[in-house]
């Protein structure tokens, strides 16, 4: 089969196609023909080696694919300990396999795997959303930021604030539900986020750096800020639990994978995401399409924020 393998640890210029033996499902897996593979700035990280909890080379990227079993089933599912979704097939554990509506696109359905839970799971239960709070949204027209804006407002958020690089970006989120959209540069953020509002009681920050101690400056009282990402490579910063304490703010890091082993933290939600999507009230944004080939063009694109949405590859 064709598929994309990475034998050394580097830039997007390590991912080499190739071509392998088909995996073979063993007990409690399902052999699936790929029809798309997510892309996702954790694959960067694999690939760079910096991934949390590691990877062992050689190993073929991709951890989440929508395809059919040799049965004719559609299914969506993440590879997380395997791996190997940037291939023609893949093995998936069956546990993990959920049925994708047709009316779901193999992008939507992608968009929603990673990026979707993710956005669920950070307002439902690391920020536990209230009716009516306004809540900020960095990076919004990214794959996490795209789907958080929309459900936001699903769960009732009071205000919805978007920030984002460009204004293309920027226009895209308010068409997405967004209340506001700003720019996301670090130096005046605080000042640009105080003419829209008083303040902010959730703050959704993937980048990291400047930006989420920005974003920290906005907050009410009992305000709270959850980071599920480093997009911005500039590492996390440290925050001293004693000026949190000056307005009893809360901050949380977040990471999918332990929260997908959680009772109701994988199939339920992921369920009401494919149902809302199915029935057009919720929409994931699919970003461009790849050639399996050009795996490398799309890691390129990815940390040079050329994208919006949710990245595929095709084998």
């Amino acid at each position: 089969m064709r598929a994309i393998q990475v034998t050394r640890f580097g830039g997007p210029e390590v991912l080499v196609p190739t071509e392998l033996e088909p995996p073979v499902a063993g007990p409690g897996q399902l052999l699936v023909e790929v029809g798309a593979a997510g892309v996702n700035f954790a694959d960067t990280h694999r690939t760079d080696g910096s991934y949390r909890g590691g990877v062992t080379l050689p190993f073929v990227p991709g951890v989440e694919i929508v395809g059919r079993t040799g049965t004719g089933r559609r299914v969506l599912s993440p590879i997380l300990e395997t791996g190997g979704g940037y291939a023609e097939y893949a093995v998936a554990p069956a546990s993990r396999a959920v049925d994708v509506p047709e009316e779901v696109s193999d992008g939507q359905a992608l968009a929603l795997l990673i990026q979707g839970l993710t956005a669920w799971h950070v307002l439902r239960n690391s920020t536990r959303l209230r009716a009516g709070e306004t809540v900020l949204v960095n990076a919004a027209a990214g794959g996490v930021g795209s789907i958080a804006v929309q459900l936001a407002k699903h769960f009732g958020a009071g205000l919805v604030i978007a920030t984002a690089s460009t204004a293309a970006k920027r226009d895209l989120a308010l068409e997405l539900g967004a209340d506001v959209a700003v720019d996301n540069n670090a130096d005046g953020y605080a000042d640009r986020i105080r003419e829209v509002t008083d303040g902010v009681d959730v703050v959704l920050d993937s980048t990291g750096g400047p930006t989420m101690l920005a974003g920290l400056e906005t907050l009410n009282g009992f305000g709270r800020l959850v980071n599920y990402g480093n997009a911005g490579r500039e590492g996390r910063p440290s925050i001293d639990p004693s000026a949190l304490a000056q307005r009893n703010l809360s901050v949380a890091g977040f990471w999918l994978v332990p929260a997908m082993d959680e009772p109701g933290g994988y199939v339920e939600p992921l369920t009401e995401l494919l149902a809302l999507t199915a029935a057009g009230k919720l929409r994931p944004l699919v970003g461009a399409e790849y050639p399996l080939e050009d795996a490398r063009r799309s890691h390129e694109d990815l940390l040079a924020r050329r994208t919006t949405g949710k990245l595929i590859l095709k084998p």
